[in-house]
């Protein structure tokens, strides 16, 4: 009866410890009203005496009543609690992926953009309540998903970007000015650009601080991640006859200077990511400097349980009376 009962009125228990008091008051009561009785024969009171002995059964039945009203007047309750969110303070965000060779290097494990994707899918697990679009871009670059609240859309075109969609080349400032061509038109409050790459910008139309210009303008904030340990990796260099790729020793160059501005003029941070522990921690990063604010709506519904307290004392009393009015009734 109890089992995920709360009280509205604990204090009331307070009264419990009345019980005892009136134990003891009952216990003193009966020793004064006791009285001894010589007589030569105790056969014709052998039924009277085994009634007298029940006696005290009578005062139990009317502590236990009283307890359960106790219990009663503390409100025994249910709680069912239903919860509605709102997003107050939505993000929009556009992360700018490159799909050039050198993202087939294999410094990372199994190599730069396998281990890009499944970090990025774990962010976007992550933002559930926010708007998310993909932009790969290589020499070229192209809207692989507009911003959007549908994850299982997002991950599918994650999973979908691969080398080899795009010209070969590293076009940061088309990659950097497609992204912004997503958020622009956002009514977010926050619109943000993950902007990664491995390499310097050497393809495009549209040059970096252009691009990052027209963020500024837009009020985007771009943060900024160069993919690549330290010195030289093992990077595709030319084909092989079956058309895989041959790999070879190749320094890794990224232009962090670049980067690191676009990032300063947008507000934005520039990140340097060397293995795939780092890559982590910094989308771990990025997840903790962009919180959504969420507004909850908490709803309680209470059940009132004191009733069924009620009649079990009401029926003891009524039991207790009718031992007094009749089995016990010489005894009173």
């Amino acid at each position: 009866m109890l089992e995920n009962v709360e009280f509205a009125n604990p204090q009331f228990f307070w009264l419990l410890l009345l019980l005892p008091l009136a134990i003891v008051w009952y216990i003193f009561k009966r020793k004064q009203e006791t009285a001894s009785l010589r007589i030569s024969s105790v056969k014709a009171f052998k039924a009277s005496h085994f009634l007298s002995k029940l006696k005290p059964l009578l005062l139990a039945l009317r502590l236990l009543a009283l307890a359960f009203i106790i219990t009663a007047l503390a409100r025994p309750q249910t709680e069912d609690i239903s919860t509605r969110t709102k997003t107050t303070k939505g993000i929009d965000i556009v992360m700018a992926i490159d799909v050039s060779s050198s993202m087939l290097a294999r410094d990372l494990k199994p190599n730069r953009l396998a281990a890009l994707k499944d970090v990025a899918a774990d962010f976007i697990k992550k933002r559930p309540n926010d708007r998310i679009g993909l932009v790969a871009y290589a020499g070229e670059s192209y809207t692989k998903t507009p911003i959007t609240t549908d994850k299982s859309i997002i991950l599918g075109a994650l999973r979908e970007i691969t080398y080899g969609q795009l010209e070969d080349g590293t076009a940061i400032g088309m990659g950097l000015a497609t992204s912004v061509n997503r958020l622009k038109e956002s009514k977010a409050i926050s619109k943000v650009i993950i902007l990664l790459t491995d390499g310097v910008n050497n393809s495009g139309f549209i040059e970096p601080q252009t691009a990052a210009d027209l963020a500024v303008e837009f009020g985007i904030k771009t943060y900024t991640i160069g993919l690549g340990t330290n010195g030289n990796a093992l990077t595709p260099i030319a084909y092989n006859r079956d058309g895989s790729f041959r790999y070879g020793m190749r320094q890794v160059e990224i232009d962090e200077a670049l980067l690191k501005d676009i990032a300063k003029v947008t507000g934005g941070t520039y990140f340097r990511a060397t293995d795939n522990e780092k890559l982590e921690e910094i989308y771990d990063e990025i997840n903790k400097l962009e919180k959504t604010e969420i507004e909850e709506f908490k709803y309680y519904r209470y059940e009132e349980k004191f009733r069924p307290w009620i009649f079990l004392a009401g029926a003891l009393l009524l039991f207790e009376w009718a031992l007094r009015a009749t089995l016990f009734k010489s005894f009173i």
